[in-house]
């Protein structure tokens, strides 16, 4: 994306955000819908969103999709209907977002529904030239189905989840496991959110290993932790979008959505920003999330949760 959009979008500048977004419609040409494999669809040319049947697609990472379903209810305050088609790991939590009418599992092809305009989830916000009060969450928007979710095990404390990888865009968000190990001291138990860790990390890490067989789970495992400390990746913005606490280490070019210095994004308050200050060097990272850990344990010491 442009740098005149991110930085509008990292600055909270919405308007300048959408003029700029308008220049682009302008300049791109509009090849026919639904020709190929749903990278290739085109996405939405300005086409009027209002009383109309609208499909909203969302073909990009999970992350995006759980950030961006926001402004599920603001588009449908407009639009006749809203069917959103999206990845079949997020139709749970998708289903039953405000402003959703039904949800679709996302598959290559044309979707098997009618509709009268299409547009992709991340350019939503464009499209109903969306004000910074309907982009800040005051509360948390997405809600969690009913799920049966066994008690955490471990001992007493602190309940700390870890996420450390990423797939396989931009691997400079990933911290090596064992370097996390030194964010732990007495009274803190480490849990392992992330999916694919391996006995070595664990062990490395000194964490337990919970399940989190779908996203629904791991909405649930979210809430029981106190804290959860992660990369920039999806559980970052599912702990946020339910309004867990969650404490998210960016590598020192960080991506659009996270403002470019302080430790609060108008995304997430639940979240709280650590940030490389040299490319690659995530000693630091850890020493400050050590110190505040440390801060945060005695603060529930003296009002007696821990």
């Amino acid at each position: 994306m442009a740098g005149g959009w991110a930085e509008a979008i990292r600055a909270g500048d919405f308007a300048r955000a959408w003029a700029i977004n308008d220049r682009d419609l302008l300049e791109t040409a509009h090849p026919p819908k639904h020709t190929g494999p749903r990278h290739l669809q085109r996405i939405w040319r300005g086409e009027d969103l209002k009383d109309k049947h609208v499909l909203v697609r969302c073909y990009h990472g999970l992350g995006d999709t759980i950030q961006f379903l926001r402004f599920m209810r603001a588009l449908r305050e407009i639009a006749r209907s809203v069917t959103l088609w999206c990845q079949p790991e997020l139709l749970p939590l998708a289903a039953g977002a405000t402003g959703v009418d039904r949800a679709i599992p996302l598959h290559d092809g044309a979707p098997e529904v009618g509709f009268e305009v299409d547009i992709e989830i991340m350019e939503v916000p464009h499209a109903i030239r969306a004000r910074r009060d309907q982009v800040e969450m005051r509360v948390p928007y997405l809600a969690l189905p009913p799920a049966a979710v066994p008690p955490l095990r471990g001992e007493q404390g602190l309940a700390l989840g870890l996420v450390w990888k990423v797939g396989d865009w931009d691997k400079r968000r990933e911290v090596p496991a064992v370097l996390l190990r030194h964010v732990a001291g007495p009274g803190v138990t480490l849990y392992s959110l992330q999916r694919g860790a391996s006995s070595e990390e664990l062990a490395a890490l000194g964490a337990l290993e919970i399940s989190t067989p779908d996203i629904v789970a791991l909405g649930h495992r979210l809430r029981q932790l106190d804290l959860l400390i992660c990369v920039d990746t999806m559980v970052a913005h599912l702990a946020g979008a339910l309004g867990c606490e969650a404490w998210v280490l960016l590598h020192a070019d960080c991506d659009w959505r996270w403002p470019q210095s302080g430790a609060h994004s108008f995304w997430y308050p639940s979240v709280r920003l650590f940030r490389q200050r040299r490319p690659g060097d995530w000693g630091h990272v850890v020493a400050e999330v050590r110190d505040a850990l440390e801060v945060q344990l005695g603060y529930c010491r003296r009002s007696g949760n821990a």
